[in-house]
């Protein structure tokens, strides 16, 4: 997944992405950020806002900038922006792996939601996000991985070159990734026993 074809796929689904995946995303990235307990006056780094699906969310009493690597993406949220007068928040163009337009410790707190099987390097982003976030900080990820049953794993590793051509990657585990990450991991779980997708609750650490 290198980042212009990720530009051309999701500049595709810019119009439509509400509507294809609103009901599987929001409630999780919406449990995740109530989860996150963001508190008056912490500021917010939300990588790979997209279409702005978790903007409303945000309590009005923090500041949030919201990044990714679409233009036809931010525009939707963009909208958003201006429709629900969500004047705390700012979406900005940007490569997840590239923040070197924030200085270190710009952020209490950082949302990463559908992003690290994007990227065609997930470490590079964490990296990123370690450096822009405080230390002790929250950092929280929502995503798919890889099954750590046998068979299910198997099947998504056998899948990836579909997937990739479709968006995101699907042979990622998620104890690879925790690991690779060097994440501190709080808490971890799905929000239903059988799931696609994981929350991870992690302490920035230096």
């Amino acid at each position: 997944m290198d980042s212009e074809s990720t530009k051309k796929i999701y500049a595709l689904y810019s119009d439509v992405y509400d509507a294809l995946f609103k009901r599987f995303f929001f409630p999780r990235i919406r449990h995740a950020l109530l989860a996150l307990n963001i508190e008056p006056g912490d500021r917010v780094l939300d990588v790979g806002v997209g279409t702005g699906l978790s903007l409303p969310i945000y309590p009005r009493d923090c500041s949030v900038i919201g990044i990714d690597l679409s233009a036809k993406m931010l525009k939707q949220a963009k909208q958003k922006i201006i429709d629900q007068q969500l004047s705390h928040i700012k979406v900005m163009e940007m490569d997840a792996m590239d923040l070197s337009a924030f200085p270190d410790d710009s952020f209490d707190k950082v949302f990463i939601s559908h992003v690290v099987s994007v990227v065609s390097d997930p470490y590079r982003v964490m990296q990123e996000v370690k450096r822009v976030c405080r230390r002790d900080g929250d950092v929280v990820v929502v995503n798919h991985f890889r099954s750590s049953n046998k068979v299910l794993g198997t099947i998504g590793n056998f899948f990836n070159p579909i997937s990739k051509r479709i968006g995101w990657r699907s042979d990622l585990g998620l104890n690879e990734f925790i690991n690779g990450a060097g994440l501190v991991v709080r808490e971890k779980y799905m929000l239903k026993k059988i799931d696609f997708w994981h929350m991870i609750f992690a302490v920035n650490v230096k």
